[in-house]
């Protein structure tokens, strides 16, 4: 059992947060101009419970600014491209998110060429040289491949826990081997096919052998005498899609060296505004619940 205690910083998915309350929050939040807000309203809610909950001290909230833009789009157009670009509407309430986070006192991270998973990566990556551990806020199963030995993944919605172990237990590699994984298999979320024919479990079979996607393309020529049903056809799959194979883990593979979190109290949490707070109520048309929720936790 680590005896040193480990400060904690809190990552959160925040662009996950922000479109779950879009599809959940019914559509009669409306702000001071008419304007639809219950992205808005869904949020901070959920904002207001995680630090209600946690009393984080360290805690950075990672948009993505766009879905068309990041580094990953550069080498392959097609990524994402299965997902339509967010209603107007909805891209006017990411704005507010931000904004209430802000006001909170909290560190936002926006940027046009890294996603939100990059951001997080490189402040999970950064603060680890500073002896913090991460809570990393999110159901996204990328993040897997950022768990150390003493990081967590929360999935806020169904308040469910899991370190590094728990990664080998939903879906049956080890974080370090994440990114190759999704690689092989591809991830229809984002858009990435994988190599043809191979599936969750073949990939995660031919990891557990050959240990990492570069070991498993070098020593190709071994998979046809595996014990895996249609080893010959998976070696020729995999001599054909090789190049493909490597571009997909450039895509899979979280950035850690995004220029974030430089310092050991970059993601301290700062005084909330109250002013500003007060704005944003009589804008979005908080209810008084929420109103004193916001209040309370811009001064503690």
């Amino acid at each position: 059992m680590d005896a040193v205690i480990r400060p904690v910083a809190h990552l959160v998915d925040g662009s996950l947060y922000v479109f779950r309350a879009w599809h959940s929050m019914p559509d009669e939040f409306h702000d001071v101009d008419g304007e639809p807000v219950n992205a808005v309203h869904g949020f901070t809610r959920f904002l207001c419970e995680l630090l209600e909950r946690t009393r984080a001290e360290h805690v950075a909230v990672a948009f993505d600014a766009s879905l068309t833009t990041s580094f990953r789009n550069a080498i392959y157009p097609a990524y994402k491209a299965n997902r339509d670009l967010p209603p107007p509407a909805l891209v006017r309430q990411f704005e507010w998110c931000r904004r209430v986070a802000e006001s909170l006192g909290l560190v936002v991270m926006n940027d046009h060429e890294y996603e939100a998973d990059d951001l997080i990566g490189s402040a999970h990556f950064s603060l680890r040289a500073h002896g913090f551990r991460s809570v990393i806020v999110s159901a996204d199963k990328d993040f897997g491949q950022l768990l150390g030995e003493h990081d967590e993944q929360w999935d806020f919605a169904k308040n469910i826990r899991w370190g590094a172990a728990g990664v080998f237990e939903r879906i049956g590699v080890h974080p370090h081997q994440v990114a190759d994984y999704l690689a092989l298999c591809g991830d229809a979320v984002d858009n990435i096919p994988g190599v043809p024919g191979i599936g969750a479990k073949t990939a995660a079979a031919l990891l557990a052998h050959f240990g990492d996607l570069d070991s498993l393309l070098d020593r190709i020529d071994e998979v046809p005498y595996l014990r895996l049903r249609g080893a010959a056809a998976c070696a020729a799959r995999l001599k054909e899609h090789a190049e493909l194979a490597r571009l997909y883990r450039r895509l899979t593979r979280i950035a850690l060296d995004v220029a974030v979190a430089s310092h050991a109290q970059a993601l301290r949490r700062q005084a909330g505004d109250l002013a500003g707070i007060e704005a944003l109520c009589q804008q979005l048309r908080f209810g008084p619940l929420t109103r004193a929720r916001l209040r309370d936790l811009a001064v503690t």
